[in-house]
C-alpha cells in the first residue's frame, strides 16, 4: 500500500454503501398514484393506521361497557374489569402487525437502494 491511496473502507475489499436518498418530495399522493412502485406509502400511513385502531379499539371498548351495562351490571363489571386487558391484546396484535409491515417495507428500501 502506498501512501498516496487512502485504505478501503471495508476490510474485505467492498466499496461502501451509496447514501441514502432523500426522503421524496412528492408526498402521499404522489407515492400512491407512483405506478413503477418506486416510492413506498406503508411508512407514510403506520402512524395514522395506528392512531385510527387506537380511536376504533377505545370505541368499541366504551360502546361494549355501555351495552354491558345496559344488560346487566354484572356484565357491565366484568366487561369493565376484563375488558381493558383484551383492548391492550387488541392493541399489542395491531402493534406487532404494523412493525413487521413497516419492518419488511425498510428491507425492501435496503435492498432497493443497494442494488442501484
Amino acid at each position: 500500500m502506498s501512501y498516496g491511496t487512502p485504505p478501503p473502507s471495508d476490510p474485505y475489499g467492498q466499496p461502501p454503501p451509496p447514501p441514502p436518498e432523500p426522503p421524496s418530495a412528492r408526498g402521499f399522493f404522489g407515492a400512491l398514484f407512483d405506478f413503477s412502485f418506486e416510492h413506498f406509502v406503508t411508512p407514510m400511513l403506520v402512524k395514522i393506521v395506528y392512531v385510527l385502531a387506537l380511536i376504533a379499539l377505545g370505541l368499541g371498548f366504551l360502546i361494549f361497557l355501555v351495552a354491558a351495562f345496559a344488560q346487566d351490571a354484572a356484565s357491565g363489571v366484568f366487561v369493565l374489569v376484563l375488558g381493558p386487558i383484551g383492548v391492550l391484546l387488541y392493541l399489542c396484535l395491531i402493534r406487532m402487525t404494523l412493525e413487521f409491515y413497516l419492518a419488511i417495507t425498510r428491507m425492501s428500501q435496503d435492498i432497493h437502494q443497494r442494488l442501484r
